[in-house]
């Protein structure tokens, strides 16, 4: 797998942190953004491409869900995974039926694993 470029949207800086260096650790070669909320990831996405943007489901402001939609209206064509503690199925099939990756918190090197599955 080439050099890829990632966008990783959550409030939580420990979570970012987490996911930029576990990718890092496998994929040392790869690009890794963040930002902290919806609205700077759709300023983000509108002056750079992504292969994949993980975006956690429960944000202040916007949830990961507006910020699909948000993505889609955009036109982005990335790769778009859906990372949350809310584990429910409810959850997994709004996930599936908007065509996005689902991963369930916390953030392990299984879990990247899994992120980085979406890529595949």
């Amino acid at each position: 797998m080439g050099s890829k470029k990632i966008l990783t949207v959550d409030d939580s800086r420990f979570s970012l942190a987490m996911i930029q260096s576990h990718i890092l650790e496998v994929h040392p070669q790869w690009g890794v953004d963040s930002a902290a909320n919806g609205e700077e990831a759709l300023g983000k996405t509108a002056n750079h491409t992504y292969d994949l943007i993980t975006i956690d489901y429960n944000m202040p402001g916007m949830s990961g869900l507006d910020l699909v939609e948000k993505l889609r209206e955009q036109g982005c064509s990335s790769k778009l995974v859906l990372l949350t503690a809310n584990v429910q199925e409810s959850m997994a099939q709004k996930a599936r039926s908007l065509d996005i990756g689902f991963v369930k918190k916390p953030i392990t090197p299984d879990t990247i694993a899994e992120i980085i599955s979406y890529l595949e």
